[in-house]
């Protein structure tokens, strides 16, 4: 082979670019058009033919007799460029001579014109590695170059470069070169060299090259020489230290079977590779599985195995044990496939629900209804759910005491009617939250709903209907009355008197009857309590009697 492929197979001409067509067609337009800019920045990742550009894109301006797109390659510029002896080309790594000091001898060059071609052209490799005091020397000449001066800066990062510099060059972003190309272009070459190979071990060689085709190149050498001018799989997974894909594909299929005992067995195989290194053919194998599938893995355990993998990567770089982040990665594997998929569950709930439809019905007795039509429940519990989280949401106490005391019965025609057990400080905190309560249920069930509740006895209820059709007086003795069952609702006590907040309580009486006199409402225990929780001014009371 004689020279490493890495410079035997180095482009030379834009047509030689591998994955970088965009980036090479719009350098070729502007030659042909003459449309040159005084500077320019490639950035990209490490072995993506930025360098490689740069040179290809100075010797086109060196060029004696360039008439097309490309550099003719065969005039004493071209040749010159190539062997790196141009006098009118001028590199500088910018890694190690980052100073002011070498900036300012570049800038004093470019005083002087050409020597043999109509141009001058500078290359910084690693621009970003510059010093601070070297960009501001350098930022004047790169605004304002001379006519014949064409700078072409290379980094890995740009965003290390001050906006200054970014805003004065034109910028062409690298792509990764795809693992596809790579791998074809390892075999243009290995075709070329006359070495016979096995297509797995280069998309083993490619994926170890992380996009990098300089690195992979280097990688294909080692390979070559190790394998003895034969590269096989076994041998580039030896030399790499790679985890053989045989292996990888061995625990899958024990982990779909479910087999915890021999999963466990495989994880001590593991103990000689790289954490790292087992995680991407895991991701590998999981993404070929998907297309090409070897092993039934469904869908959902897919997606699961990916985001373990991954969450597994993020383990590493934060410096966790590697064998420990593997066997637990593993493990949560297993587990994954104990959680059914939710579209089986869904599948499974349709048939039971179409068995049981296609199943005769057999006739039953007619089921007589209860005594109590208002407690039977016509809203969907969907909504008395979001009802009471909204209560949560707003105070958790209050929905602590609502759900202990609280109980829903029916939602008909716009009313919700609920059973209330609240007594003493339950009571004073739903009543306090009453406002609360009535707009949360406004908001979940509609504006114009009003609320019923039918107050918990333990003993036999007060018939209602009877208490409203006795006079004044008489309900007034009802109402004093120390038996539990015959107290007013708490939150029908805030609803009559809130009138100012607009809260309706629908128990068949929507006005009090004011026949009483004035100092028997104020001093009525109802009015009392409201007196208490709202602070109402008795004057107020008084008024609104008189009304």
């Amino acid at each position: 082979m004689g020279r490493v492929l890495a410079l035997k197979y180095r482009p030379k001409r834009f047509s030689d670019l591998i994955g970088q067509e965009s980036v090479s067609q719009t350098l070729t337009s502007s030659l042909v058009g003459g449309k040159l800019s005084h500077a320019y920045l490639f950035s990209g990742l490490r072995g993506s033919g930025k360098t490689s550009t740069a040179r290809i894109f100075a010797k086109a301006l060196v060029c004696e007799n360039r008439t097309t797109d490309e550099p003719c390659g065969v005039c004493s510029g071209c040749l010159a460029a190539e062997e790196g002896r141009h006098i009118d080309i001028i590199e500088m790594d910018a890694a190690s001579n980052r100073k002011i000091e070498d900036v300012r001898a570049l800038i004093e060059s470019t005083k002087y014109k050409p020597s043999q071609s109509l141009y001058k052209v500078f290359i910084i490799d690693e621009v970003h590695m510059l010093t601070k005091e070297a960009f501001n020397a350098l930022l004047k000449t790169l605004e304002e170059p001379p006519a014949y001066v064409k700078f072409i800066l290379a980094t890995t990062d740009p965003m290390k470069l001050p906006p200054t510099i970014l805003s004065r060059t034109i910028h062409f972003r690298f792509k990764k070169i795809g693992h596809i190309k790579i791998v074809e272009h390892l075999k243009h070459i290995l075709g070329q060299e006359k070495i016979e190979y096995e297509n797995e071990a280069l998309e083993i060689i490619a994926r170890n090259g992380n996009g990098s085709l300089r690195d992979t190149l280097t990688l294909l050498d080692q390979a070559i020489v190790y394998s003895k001018e034969f590269v096989s799989r076994a041998s580039v997974v030896e030399l790499l230290g790679a985890v053989n894909p045989d292996k990888i594909e061995e625990l899958f299929r024990l982990i779909a079977s479910k087999d915890r005992a021999s999963v466990l067995s495989i994880l001590k195989d593991f103990e000689e590779y790289e954490a790292e290194n087992i995680l991407s053919e895991v991701i590998e194998f999981l993404k070929s599985n998907l297309l090409n599938p070897v092993i039934k893995i469904p869908f959902f355990a897919v997606e699961r195995f990916f985001k373990i993998a991954s969450e597994a990567k993020e383990l590493l770089y934060i410096g966790a044990d590697g064998q420990f982040v593997i066997t637990l990665a593993v493990l949560k594997m297993l587990e994954a496939l104990e959680i059914e998929d939710i579209d089986a569950l869904i599948a499974n709930y349709e048939n039971g629900v179409t068995k049981q439809k296609k199943e005769p019905v057999q006739e039953s007795k007619k089921i007589e209804p209860t005594e109590s039509n208002e407690e039977k429940t016509t809203q969907k519990p969907d909504n008395w759910s979001l009802f009471v989280k909204a209560l949560y949401d707003r105070s958790y106490d209050l929905g602590v005491v609502f759900t202990e005391n609280v109980t829903f019965l029916s939602f008909e025609e716009s009313v919700l009617t609920w059973q209330s057990k609240a007594k003493d400080d339950d009571r004073a905190v739903l009543l306090r939250y009453y406002a609360a309560i009535k707009q949360i249920a406004q908001e979940i069930y509609g504006i114009g709903t009003k609320i019923v509740n039918k107050e918990y006895t333990e003993e036999k209820r007060l018939d209602e209907s009877v208490v409203e059709n006795r006079p004044v007086a008489d309900r007034a003795e009802v109402l004093n009355s120390k038996e539990p069952d015959a107290e007013a609702s708490v939150l029908q006590e805030a609803s009559r008197e809130s009138s100012n907040e607009n809260c309706e309580t629908i128990d068949g009486s929507d006005e009090l009857d004011i026949e009483a006199s004035e100092l028997d409402l104020i001093r009525h225990p109802l009015v009392q309590k409201t007196k208490e929780v709202f602070g109402v001014d008795e004057s107020l009371i008084t008024v609104f009697q008189k009304v």
